[in-house]
């Protein structure tokens, strides 16, 4: 019996790895000769450098760099020498995470502190650089990344614009002649999973501006300066990329790094199981067990266990799923190559309860579906 464990994390709880090994240490009780290969995934969001060197042979670096409120920051980030790999997290630098609720202003915070981490890479000898640009409180259009890097963004003074997207109204010039010159030998990969244009209704000020602070005047507002800078932009590069599906995510940093630095978008759960290697694990599986904290019609959305059953359809591998919770819309995802889904609690509890306890509760769960599993087969 070879069983191949590929979760999420468990937000609040359990890393990847961790929800790993407790699903793991349940199916042994059961299973103690049966073939374990333990395979942490994510999404492209947080989580996703600690899931990736769990499986690979790399190590976190840190530098310190600058917040989304200017503020300084100690940020990590994950390198693979081997394959002069590098993967970014934007939350690390640039996240939600680093502020309160109080502090948060899509108008002014910057994405300079990941062009900082993108630097660093560049120093390190990157070839590759891999952004996971989930969790961002930034609305800049990616601005400050590149200026972190060497642009320039100016007014009709000739003045540098100050950070933030609300400045992007004002912009007049565009200055790439000082962009880091050794961006042009690097193979950038945006781990995304929203397809968001950057402007409009559906754009990154839109939907993503009001969970980061902006009010309905400043998403208007925000909407035209990144509208505004989008055209300057097009003069400058020749090019309009500014409906590019994904241009939006993460505030238009995903307009910055296909625009400015020719960046390819994959799905984040992609990008993790070509690292982590997991097609090539489930070769010869009997079945495999993924799961997240909340297992739900979202899920189709990109997020890791769809992405494990996309892959484990291909080798035709059976995917169940064990879940904090289950809402809404989750049988859909038995369209799509899920063959069953169980929810952890064993009786009623808190949200608390069920994070303190989330191990124990995945141990229990696993070593229940293991003495399912082998009635079925007997």
């Amino acid at each position: 019996m070879k069983i191949v464990i590929a979760p999420d994390s468990f937000k609040d709880s359990l890393s990847a790895q961790g929800v790993a090994q407790a699903i793991a240490s349940g199916l042994r009780e059961v299973w103690p000769d049966a073939q374990l290969v333990e395979c942490p995934m994510a999404d492209g969001g947080e989580g996703t450098i600690e899931a990736v060197l769990a499986a690979c042979d790399g190590r976190w670096m840190q530098n310190q760099v600058t917040g989304p409120l200017g503020h300084s920051v100690q940020a990590q980030w994950g390198w693979l020498a081997e394959t002069r790999t590098a993967i970014i997290e934007m939350a690390m630098a640039s996240g939600l995470q680093l502020l309160t609720l109080e502090q948060r202003d899509a108008t002014v915070t910057t994405t300079y502190g990941t062009g900082e981490l993108i630097a660093a890479a560049l120093d390190a000898g990157a070839q590759r650089i891999i952004l996971a640009i989930g969790g961002s409180a930034t609305n800049d259009a990616g601005t400050g990344m590149l200026a972190a890097l060497g642009a320039r963004f100016l007014d009709s003074q000739d003045e540098p614009l100050p950070p933030g997207g609300l400045a992007l109204a004002k912009v007049a010039r565009i200055d790439v002649d000082h962009l880091d010159a050794r961006l042009k030998d690097v193979q950038f990969e945006v781990a995304a999973d929203v397809n968001n244009p950057l402007c409009g209704p559906h754009g990154a000020s839109h939907i993503f501006g009001p969970q980061k602070g902006a009010s309905p005047e400043q998403v208007l507002a925000l909407d035209a300066a990144l509208k505004h800078f989008a055209e300057h932009s097009a003069q400058v590069l020749g090019r309009d990329e500014s409906e590019h599906p994904g241009s939006g995510a993460a505030g238009g940093m995903g307009f910055a790094a296909k625009a400015y630095l020719s960046a390819s978008f994959r799905p984040g759960v992609e990008v993790v199981a070509d690292l982590t290697g997991l097609a090539d694990a489930l070769e010869g599986a009997d079945l495999v067990i993924t799961g997240e904290g909340r297992f739900d019609a979202q899920t189709l959305r990109g997020k890791t266990p769809f992405g494990v059953a996309r892959i484990a359809q291909r080798k035709q591998v059976p995917v169940i799923v064990l879940a904090g919770t289950l809402g809404d819309g989750y049988a859909d995802l038995y369209e799509h190559g899920i063959s069953a889904a169980f929810a952890l609690t064993s009786g009623p509890m808190t949200l608390e309860q069920a994070c303190r306890n989330a191990e124990t509760l995945l141990h229990d769960r696993a070593r229940d579906l293991a003495r399912v599993w082998r009635l079925a087969a007997r």
